[in-house]
């Protein structure tokens, strides 16, 4: 079982740096599109993580929630997050500068919805495609797999389970609007002048207080009622 445990822990490990790279190439693509080739130039336009991974946001903090329970370390567990690193823009660039900021901005949890969607769809394949799909599916996300599915199957649905999960919580996690998260920026660009020079002068460190411990709470309440939807989808769809 503890091996099982392990398999899953590294699936959802990969997969997060995979919907990071995602996330991060839909920003620098989007920028490239409306006029700004600086993510471009530097590489960015890619699903190489290599080009987009943080040290500590993309390797070592998700680590240490995947990876910690397996060593007695709960202190982080409970809701998977993580960054990679911030897609360079030079808002000058743009036409149409606030619009193409927010469309920029937005590019980035948008990707991570659209995985949320795939992954939901490919879930709905194997519920009309394999025999007592649906069973294994709804018991698989409840943590108790069933003996003798075929591995195959088994891995599809673990990873697409997985991929749901990650995919929200990034969605969720990033429109907070926390500096230096993405909805800090949408925030900014409806803040008037004075208002914008106090938020950019927030500590980096009250940052990490209000993204650990209100943020946590935040994305708890709205992760529950977005996994319920998806568990009607996936029990009635």
């Amino acid at each position: 079982m503890q091996s099982a445990e392990f398999a899953i822990a590294v699936f959802e490990f990969v997969l997060l740096i995979f919907s990071l790279s995602v996330h991060e190439c839909s920003h620098a693509w989007t920028a490239s599109r409306l006029g700004d080739q600086t993510a471009r130039m530097q590489g960015r336009v890619t699903l190489n993580p290599i080009y987009h991974i943080d040290p500590f946001g993309t390797i070592i903090m998700p680590a240490i929630i995947i990876f910690g329970p397996f060593i007695g370390f709960t202190l982080f567990s409970g809701i998977l997050i993580g960054w990679a690193k911030p897609t360079p823009v030079i808002s000058r660039n743009f036409a149409k500068i606030r619009r193409d900021e927010n469309l920029v901005t937005l590019a980035g949890p948008a990707s991570n919805l659209v995985l949320a969607i795939i992954a939901v769809v490919v879930l709905l394949i194997v519920i009309h495609t394999v025999p007592g799909g649906r069973q294994i599916i709804i018991l698989t996300s409840e943590g108790v797999p069933l003996p003798g599915v075929n591995p195959s199957v088994q891995a599809v649905v673990l990873l697409g389970i997985a991929a749901v999960q990650i995919n929200l919580a990034l969605l969720f996690f990033n429109l907070l609007p926390i500096p230096p998260l993405d909805g800090s920026q949408l925030l900014r660009n409806v803040l008037p002048y004075n208002a914008v020079q106090s938020y950019d002068r927030i500590p980096f460190w009250v940052s990490w207080i209000l993204m650990i411990l209100v943020g946590g709470y935040i994305m708890r309440l709205l992760l529950a009622p977005a996994f319920a939807v998806v568990r009607m989808v996936l029990t009635k769809g």
